[in-house]
């Protein structure tokens, strides 16, 4: 039995407990031998005696003890003692990327992106000491108070030296491969596939497969086409776009067939994001949607069902409930014993797995045959006795009209761009669309046309391009165009009203703010001013106001320590500290200094940090110097600071003197002064970020204490 105050392994203290998984409790705990706080994983108690779970423990033990970086929580030790199996980690202060995005409503691709690029330089590090995470998800995902990306929880990871690795896990099924979901082989483009379902989420704010249950969602991974992010947010770019389609193909063999791919796409997402450059590879017939069959159909069933059963049967032996899970580490880990059904399925999926090769070899070579008849590359003489003319003739009626193979690829098709200068749009549609190109139209206000004449395309006429890329048709919308009205700020009824009186049609999307008020519109697309083509869809995304529990941090600098101590109280905070400091501009007895600046949205017990000035200090003759190094603003402090780019940094004592007054896109920068004559000082970090297409100035404040000389 586990319990606060005591010691394992001669060295670990054990303080609190921050988390909890499906099979250990997670607990911070200080390290005597090297006076450092650590994270300590224990094995629940009602595990301990089972030698299967312990065996898996150990092994969870052994594979993330061989990974060391520093996108990954590193494992220190690993333990056994009086019964009590335990890891030592390493403690990472900070909140989970699900947590992340809740807060956020959901995350702006560059900052998705950059977020993907770390979690995937730690899956990498993985891959390459032969280990799959098979758990890749949000909640497996750390962001500590730094802006440092960890990948956590390798609870069902196993080494990936063996041809027949199956998983006994259905996992988090929202972010499980179809080939997992099967409880097929998975490898290492399975974590490549919940990748990119966590990507989805960071950037639409929610999952692209949802259901009642957990065989509905496994066979919705299975079955049905994913859906694009850019149907919920269209501002996404185009690469991004396609590196989340890439990842979540259905077919292994149709994504990123490693990490490094993966790493490469999204780092030239961030310099070119409109750029296509993602290569897809061929199609082949496992790339398509196909109807699951009634054995994997029955095989999920009794996965879940055997689930359901053994957490039920837990329940009641322990009486044990889970508690709530905790910010740091709040991963599931979730495990299937072996029963009397493996070994009838093991039977069943030999005989499928040899009845699928066969089934797979015929239709091939049918395969073949048509492609090759389709595109010329088999001898006509050999087989044309065998193709009725008249079939012939029908499948080539089946291709648009000038459909040619690609010169660089027999695989791709290619179609002459049609030359539509000056044609009506929706003539100008129609035909884009009969040669097998895919039209998007964009308005602008023009005196040289009429209105829905088409002006220019992004495509010049008689270009081959694939078929089914997408054409821009820029349309003139005449002199008199609608603007779309700039309706944010607005209830949504003001701007339904307003934007509808000029013709426009609305969209609404919902999403939580701590800035604007519920109801009220916080972001639009098109903006305000860009002209539009009547019946255009004006997307509104309006606020549904804090969310729930969500706190936002007052300035409580200047108020008594009694109006403070309410506040943390009245709202549910955790008191942690309450500090003195001497202070030239604020009077003794107030608050001085608090750890979160006004506006930061608090989680109900967050810590709180007060110091309480003691006024001016009194031995102000003496003098002070500054060795300090400034760092960029962290994700922490400012979520929506883009790395690289210009901040203002200043340096400034509490008794008004400037030290440092710079603007840069570098850091870390040196700030080093000697004879201070006050013992504290703000450093204030100012940088522009793009809110709801506006640019607004933001600062950070950090205090510093100098070093007396």
């Amino acid at each position: 039995m586990v319990k606060i105050g005591m010691i394992i392994g001669d060295r670990y203290e054990i303080l609190e407990k921050i988390g909890t998984g499906g099979m250990s409790d997670v607990y911070k705990a200080k390290c005597h031998k090297l006076n450092r706080y650590v994270a300590v994983k224990i094995l629940k108690q009602e595990f301990s005696e089972n030698e299967n779970f312990v065996s898996k423990f150990r092994i969870e033990a052994q594979a993330a003890a061989s990974l060391m970086h520093p996108n990954i929580v590193n494992v220190y030790d690993v333990g056994a003692e009086n019964d009590i199996y335990y890891i030592v980690m390493e403690l990472v202060e900070g909140i989970t990327l699900k947590k992340y995005i809740e807060r956020k409503a959901r995350l702006s691709y560059k900052e998705a992106v950059s977020i993907a690029i770390q979690v995937s330089m730690g899956i990498e590090a993985a891959h390459n000491n032969h280990i799959i995470h098979r758990d890749i998800k949000p909640q497996n995902i750390i962001i500590s108070r730094e802006g440092k990306v960890k990948v956590t929880d390798f609870g069902i990871a196993k080494a990936a030296t063996s041809n027949t690795i199956t998983s006994n896990v259905m996992g988090s099924v929202h972010y499980t491969s179809p080939e997992q979901a099967r409880g097929g082989y998975s490898d290492e483009k399975s974590d490549i596939y919940s990748l990119g379902i966590t990507l989805f989420e960071m950037l639409t704010g929610r999952v692209p497969f949802n259901g009642e249950t957990t065989v509905a969602i496994a066979i919705k991974h299975i079955q049905e086409e994913m859906i694009s992010p850019k149907e919920y947010v269209p501002e996404i770019p185009s690469s991004v776009e396609a590196i989340v389609l890439k990842c979540c193909q259905k077919s292994p063999d149709r994504r990123y067939q490693s990490m490094a791919e993966v790493i490469a796409d999204l780092k030239q997402s961030l310099i070119s994001p409109d750029e296509d450059f993602v290569v897809n590879r061929d199609m082949d017939e496992e790339a398509s949607t196909r109807t699951i069959s009634e054995a994997e159909m029955n095989q999920i069933k009794r996965k879940a069902q055997r689930q359901d059963a053994y957490e039920e049967q837990m329940r009641l032996n322990t009486q044990y409930t889970r508690p709530p899970q905790d910010e740091e580490y709040d991963g599931e880990e979730e495990y299937y014993e072996e029963d009397e059904y493996d070994a009838g399925d093991s039977k069943m999926e030999k005989v499928t797995v040899i009845l699928a090769i066969l089934a797979g070899v015929v239709i091939c070579a049918v395969i073949l045959m048509v492609v090759g008849k389709i595109l010329g590359v088999m001898n006509t003489d050999d087989i044309g006795s065998k193709i009725d003319p008249e079939t012939e003739e029908s499948s080539s009626a089946m291709q648009p009209s000038g459909v040619t193979p690609s010169s660089e690829s027999s695989d791709v098709l290619t179609v002459p761009m049609v030359d539509v200068l000056g044609w009506d749009v929706e003539e100008a549609k129609k035909e884009i669309v009969r040669i097998g190109l895919i039209p998007e139209v964009t308005m602008v206000e023009s005196e040289l046309y009429e209105e829905n004449t088409v002006i220019s395309t992004d495509i010049a006429a008689g270009d081959e391009v694939e078929v089914n890329s997408t054409v821009v048709l820029t349309v003139s919308a005449g002199t008199e165009a609608p603007e779309v009205p700039d309706v944010l700020g607005l209830t949504f009824e003001e701007a339904y009203n307003t934007i509808t009186a000029k013709g426009l049609t609305v969209s609404r999307l919902e999403s939580y703010s701590a800035t604007v008020e519920k109801g009220r519109v916080i972001s639009q697309m098109p903006i305000g001013g860009e002209p539009a083509a009547p019946g255009t869809a004006v997307v509104l995304n309006v606020s549904l106001g804090m969310e729930d529990n969500k706190v936002a941090m007052p300035n409580l600098i200047g108020s008594d320590q009694i109006e403070a101590e309410e506040w943390v109280h009245e709202n549910g905070m955790a008191l942690q500290s309450i500090g003195e400091e001497y202070s030239d501009t604020i009077a003794e007895g107030l608050v001085c200094y608090q750890n979160f600046s006004e506006g930061s949205i608090l989680d109900p017990g967050t810590p709180i940090v007060f110091c309480i000035s003691l006024g001016k200090d009194p031995a102000s003759g003496a003098t002070y110097k500054c060795n300090a190094t400034i760092v960029a603003p962290t994700i922490s402090e400012a979520p929506d600071y883009s790395s690289g780019s210009d901040v203002h940094v200043t340096l400034v004592t509490d008794n008004g003197k400037v030290l440092l007054d710079v603007t840069t896109g570098t850091f870390p920068q040196a700030a080093n002064f000697y004879g201070i004559t006050s013992q504290w000082g703000t450093i204030t970090l100012t940088y522009t970020a793009t809110v709801d297409g506006v640019p607004e100035s933001k600062s950070v404040q950090r205090r510093i204490e100098f070093e007396q000389e």
